[in-house]
């Protein structure tokens, strides 16, 4: 049995009394700042967004594929079986060229899991110091992975290129944000007002394509034959 919190979770009710469980859908994060791009990019879609701090005894799920892909692939297909929800979960972050594509999918816990990103942020910059600017490239991926409990139904992908800026940039966004230069708007991602940053971003174009595959499967399941 799925038990649902009861407080106010960036503005939405995370209980909804009298709602038909099938109108839920899991959004397998606890990062709020995910959570809340999350439910902006999604807009109509026709489900109640839940995180999984609305939700009780959801088990942790160990990051442990090679790519963004396999990680979000497990996450959204373990909370679906736990939860007994349409689940949809992401993995994304940072890949810098002349890093060798450090820190990927680390790059949430690269150089540490509890080590703050200004830190991170040093770190970086000092290993590129000498990295001339054609050589400071470096893109955002996401993907979005998409499971019922009976398990899998698709993923996206989503990629924002740019470059290592020299100095952090900007109080907005988070994450690698204040570091990430875009040349076409000449300022950093943190830079950006956040409804400019929700229609370029890696996340806001998977979660684009995934909110159509959302209504597809909404579409699919109006039309499938009642069971009997």
């Amino acid at each position: 049995m799925v038990c649902y919190g009861e407080r106010r979770v960036d503005g939405w009710a995370g209980k909804e009394r009298g709602v038909a469980p099938a109108t839920r859908i899991l959004l397998g994060t606890s990062n709020r700042h995910k959570l809340t791009e999350l439910r902006t990019i999604l807009g109509d879609v026709p489900f109640i967004p839940l995180g999984l701090d609305d939700l009780a005894h959801v088990p942790d799920v160990e990051e442990t594929g090679a790519t963004f892909a396999e990680n979000a692939i497990l996450k959204a297909t373990a909370y679906a079986r736990a939860s007994g929800l349409l689940t949809l979960a992401d993995d994304s972050g940072l890949e810098i060229d002349a890093l060798g594509g450090e820190p990927g999918v680390y790059s949430a816990r690269w150089a540490g899991v509890d080590t703050p990103y200004s830190e991170r942020f040093r770190i970086i910059l000092e290993r590129m110091a000498q990295t001339p600017p054609e050589r400071r490239t470096a893109r955002f991926r996401c993907v979005i992975a998409i499971a019922r409990p009976a398990g899998l139904l698709t993923t996206a992908e989503g990629v924002l290129e740019g470059m290592i800026a020299t100095e952090p940039r900007g109080a907005g966004g988070f994450g690698y944000d204040p570091i990430f230069y875009l040349p076409a708007y000449g300022k950093t991602v943190a830079e950006l007002p956040t409804e400019v940053k929700n229609q370029i971003s890696h996340r806001a174009r998977a979660a684009a394509q995934a909110r159509q595959q959302l209504l597809d499967i909404v579409r699919d399941d109006e039309m499938a034959p009642p069971s009997l």
